[in-house]
């Protein structure tokens, strides 16, 4: 048992990527900080997400684009190895131990404390450590919860009582199950299906909407969908489930009046802030809620408390967390020496990209990068746009990527202004022309100047001299 109380500049709750971002930049501005954890010191994304599901993704991407390419297709003369893929996968979880996390953290000057941290009034924290003990942890100016989000599981009758699979067993486990069930046809829903399939399991993908991929552009998802069915996926659309239960060793769920079975359910429909336990009713807000924040991150009507990263149901997305991580930070820092913090869009303490100008890859087979508004979202916001599109395959960079290559590019752009407003490319390896985009939604760089950053021949980035040539007509 151990009791103690102790002081710092910054107490932070939560050492995944955002966490640990945000302490390091208040350290570097010259405060203390500390980070609390209860699980591992890294968060979802090194142990969970990110890292092992692209890991998972990798090998059977790397094989489909060697089979694309008429001389090198002949030397796939097996299949992937399932165990060594596998092994890889643990190999960036490194075996879910942090380590080195913890080891990076030391070295950075941030305080570390194992336990489960619960706010108690403003600006502190207690700490329940893994042998019972108590710590007391107070914050001189700032407080920052950086707990992130966990899957929710949808009220379906029976569904708890069959042990479903959320992403951390699905990234984790062992062995690829005979018979995998997704529920779900979003980003998480879509990649591990692929994953899974590729290392052995007959995959059932059930989709509650009309399409995969809802929140990108329609050739995103149908894309997705004719690239999951010619693989063999049995992708279900508009399949509502309504029951869940376990036979034996068999998990049925009833979809629309049929059964549908398997060895294992991965529900993959969503995720909810993770503030039910934090002790947010101390401190006047509701428990399970996102956090209410303001362009600081800074939680309204606390002026101590700042919440950043998928706690605030801003972007979950790892990048976006330690964006947000960064310029509460330096809002943090900023305050603590009385200096003023600027509201500006483009204001070092103050975040602006997750709200208009998001970068995004789903890692499937075609890839879908996307950053900014969708068609859809520039019409439900009433901005004037009109939707440039271009077959990325006629581009001969991308014929010599690959034979057959097939992929889109579509481009949103404000006519009046002449400036992007969203960009998403669909097709093999398009990842990698994001950041390129991104820059062009971000600087809001007027298509008048866009012709004079001259694209490379032959690469793919040729596109967007064809997307330009397009919108000229």
């Amino acid at each position: 048992m151990s009791s103690a109380d102790r002081t710092y500049d910054v107490v932070v709750l939560g050492a995944g990527p955002t966490g640990e971002n945000l302490a390091d930049v208040v350290v570097r501005g010259g405060l203390s900080a500390v980070l609390v954890e209860e699980h591992l010191v890294g968060g979802e994304c090194s142990y969970y997400a990110c890292m092992p599901s692209k890991a998972l993704l990798r090998g059977t991407e790397a094989l489909a684009a060697a089979r694309t390419v008429q001389g090198a297709a002949a030397a796939v003369t097996g299949e992937q190895d399932v165990a060594a893929t596998l092994a890889r996968r643990d190999s960036f979880t490194h075996d879910w131990d942090d380590t080195g996390q913890v080891d990076w953290v030391a070295g950075a000057g941030i305080d570390l404390v194992r336990g489960t941290a619960r706010l108690d009034g403003e600006r502190a924290v207690v700490v329940t450590t893994p042998d019972g003990g108590r710590v007391r942890l107070t914050a001189r100016h700032a407080v920052a919860v950086c707990t992130g989000s966990e899957p929710a599981v949808p009220p379906v009758a029976g569904l708890d009582g069959v042990q479903p699979w959320t992403p951390r067993e699905a990234t984790g486990a062992k062995e690829a199950p005979r018979r995998l069930l997704v529920v779900g046809g979003g980003y998480v829903g879509c990649e591990l299906s692929f994953a899974w399939h590729a290392l052995g399991s007959r995959v059932t993908l059930l989709q509650r909407g009309g399409r995969l991929l809802p929140d990108a552009e329609p050739q995103a998802g149908d894309a997705v969908l004719a690239s999951l069915r010619d693989r063999g996926v049995d992708v279900r659309l508009d399949a509502d489930v309504t029951a869940a239960r376990r036979e034996d060793d068999e998990v049925v769920l009833t979809v629309g009046g049929e059964e549908v079975r398997g060895d294992e359910v991965l529900v993959a429909t969503g995720r909810q802030a993770r503030t039910t336990a934090i002790g947010a009713d101390t401190v006047g807000l509701e428990p399970g809620r996102y956090l209410d924040v303001d362009d600081t991150l800074r939680v309204r009507g606390l002026p101590w408390l700042y919440g950043a990263g998928d706690v605030n149901g801003r972007r979950l997305l790892t990048h976006m967390g330690k964006y947000q991580a960064r310029q509460a930070g330096a809002a943090i820092v900023a305050r603590a020496r009385g200096e003023e913090v600027s509201g500006a869009d483009w204001s070092p303490h103050t975040a602006t990209a997750d709200r208009a100008a998001t970068p995004a890859v789903v890692f499937t087979d075609p890839q879908v990068a996307s950053v900014g508004l969708t068609s859809a979202q520039a019409r439900e916001a009433g901005l004037p746009h009109r939707v440039v599109e271009y077959p990325i395959g006629s581009v001969a960079g991308a014929a010599l990527l690959a034979d057959g290559y097939e992929g889109t590019a579509v481009a949103v752009v404000d006519p009046g202004r002449e400036v992007l407003l969203g960009v998403t490319f669909v097709g093999p390896a398009v990842a990698e022309l994001l950041h390129a985009a991104t820059i062009a939604v971000v600087g809001e760089v007027p298509i008048s100047r866009l012709w004079h950053a001259v694209p490379a021949y032959p690469t793919v980035s040729e596109v967007w001299l064809r997307l330009l040539e397009t919108w000229r007509g």
